[in-house]
Parts: structure tokens; sequence; C-alpha cells
């Protein structure tokens, strides 16, 4: 079993090792995707010395939508990372893993191509490409992800706790519409921007801006905590904590409680109740959490 994390500084980074988390997931932008924080290349390696040291592991984001100038860039970045010595990275662009094997071959690839996995053929292919495990669509059900990890040798990464991004865009879609109302305002993450659904005074999807584009995310957090045994049981054992809205001591006690609930789940101990609760405590007042796809019927998902 592996917990996998998102990390937003160096602190917390040595925070989230010594709460027990398996796996630090991070990156740079423009080439990963919705990251807490985009680390420089002396961050990186200093927390993959730190994991290591540790005896854990640290994935780089490489799932950005790359266009000609990204594409540039990578090489040098690569290079820098194999150097480094991290353990994996993610990515869903064939000409990024071109690159991967061209310019840091020791390194293993995770495949992650956002809403686009959601079949065992499809990951099957990518392993024959090299992939060693991969990243499953957040619009999956319980039994399509069973189902999916039953016919794999390699694998699947699911996300128990944190936000779904339900819109990216390239464009920067909030800057230019202050362009339009002629208003200048921060539109990044810090700024803790969102949107409101029509007729519905309550809701709130947070918006935010950075070098990739625009980023929109329901108004709920994922938390699979209540069926973290029956994922066990099905053989999903790569689990993905997303804090990228979270404060960062509190995130870092939610990692705490999943890391106990996955030593009660391989001591044969857990009551979910007792986790869903305690997750229940920590959790941001304004963002409610739910099971997404999880529990739906795979018939009425349009």
């Amino acid at each position: 079993m592996e917990i996998i994390a998102t990390v937003d500084s160096l602190a917390q980074a040595e925070q989230l090792l010594e709460a027990g988390v398996d796996r630090l997931y991070v990156g740079q932008s423009p080439f990963g995707l919705r990251l807490p924080r985009s680390f420089s290349l002396e961050e990186i390696s200093e927390m993959t010395s730190m994991a290591h040291q540790a005896g854990k592991k640290i994935t780089v984001a490489l799932n950005g939508l790359m266009h000609n100038k990204e594409i540039k860039q990578l090489p040098p970045f690569l290079e820098a990372l194999d150097e480094i010595g991290v353990d994996a990275f993610t990515c869903g662009d064939p000409g990024t893993m071109l690159l991967v094997e061209e310019y840091a071959a020791h390194i293993p690839f995770i495949y992650d191509a956002q809403t686009f996995v959601t079949s065992s053929e499809q990951i099957k292919f990518w392993e024959t490409h090299g992939a060693v495990g991969a990243v499953l669509a957040r619009e999956l059900t319980s039994g399509e992800i069973a189902d999916i990890q039953s016919h794999l040798t390699i694998p699947v990464e699911v996300l128990v706790y944190g936000p779904t991004c339900i819109h990216h865009s390239k464009r920067k879609l909030v800057t230019n519409y202050e362009h339009i109302v002629k208003i200048e305002e921060d539109t990044s993450l810090a700024r803790g921007l969102f949107l409101r659904e029509p007729n519905d005074e309550n809701s709130q999807l947070p918006i935010y801006e950075d070098e990739t584009g625009t980023h929109i995310f329901s108004t709920e957090d994922i938390s699979l905590m209540p069926f973290l045994e029956e994922l066990y049981q099905n053989g999903i054992k790569c689990w993905k904590l997303d804090g990228i809205l979270c404060e960062t001591s509190n995130f870092v006690q939610i990692a705490k409680l999943f890391v106990e609930a996955k030593a009660a789940i391989e001591a044969g101990s857990y009551v979910a109740t007792y986790f869903e609760n305690k997750l229940a405590a920590l959790q941001k007042p304004s963002r409610q959490l739910a099971p997404g796809f999880y529990t739906k019927d795979p018939n009425e998902v349009k």
C-alpha cells in the first residue's frame, strides 16, 4: 500500500514524511498541472534527498498540456531530474514520454492523461511502452475502478482525498473577464476566488489562474475514507491525497489520519466511522466531503 501526497513547501515535505506518507508528489510549472506550489530544481533535489533518507519516494509531475514552447524547455529539466535521481514521472503526452526516454531513461513514468484514463486496455497499451502505473480518471465508479485493476499487473492510483478539477483552459479566463469589466485583481490560487452555480448561493467552485491557464474545481472535496477497506480488498493500494486547497498544517494532519487508516486496514482493525468522524473534524467548513463518482451507478453518469 502506498500513500501519495502533494507538497506546498520544504517544511511540509518533511512533516509529511514524518507523518508516514510513502511518496511525495511535486513539480514545476509549466510542466506539471495544479500543483500547490511550483518548486525550483534545487528544492526538488533537497526534497528527493529528504525522501530517500527516510526510505520514501518522490514523483515529479509532467502532466501539463505541452505546446511547442513547453516541449522545447523540457529536455534540460529532464536531464537535471535524472541527475537528481527522482523516482518517477507522471505524464500522458506521448511527446513527453519520448523525451523522457531520451533524456531521463533511468526514471520510469506513470501514465496520467487526466480524464482519459478510463479502461484497462488503454493502460495496458502504455504499459507496453514503459508505464509502471497509471492515474485513474476521477470520474470512475467503484465497480469500474475494481474492474480496471483486476485486469492489470501494474498499480492504479485513485484520489482518496482532495478536490476535483472540473474545467481547465489554457486561456486566462478570469483575467479576460477583468479586462472587460475594467478591474485588475490577483487571480492566483492564494487569492481564493470562487464561482457560484446559478440559483445556488451556497455553492463555491474555487477558480484560479497560473502559468498553465485557468482551473475550476468542484464544490466538494472527495473523501473515500468510508471505502478504503473496499479499495484495499479490490487491489487498489495507491492512494492519492491532494492538498492544493488545504492549509499546510491541516493537510499534514489529514495525511496522518490516512496513514493511521492504512495501518488499521493492514492490521484488520479498521472502523470506517471512527476515521470518517476524525476527517470531518479536520475538514475546512466551507468544503464539504463527498465520494464523488465512486458511489454512482455507471448507467446514470452523463
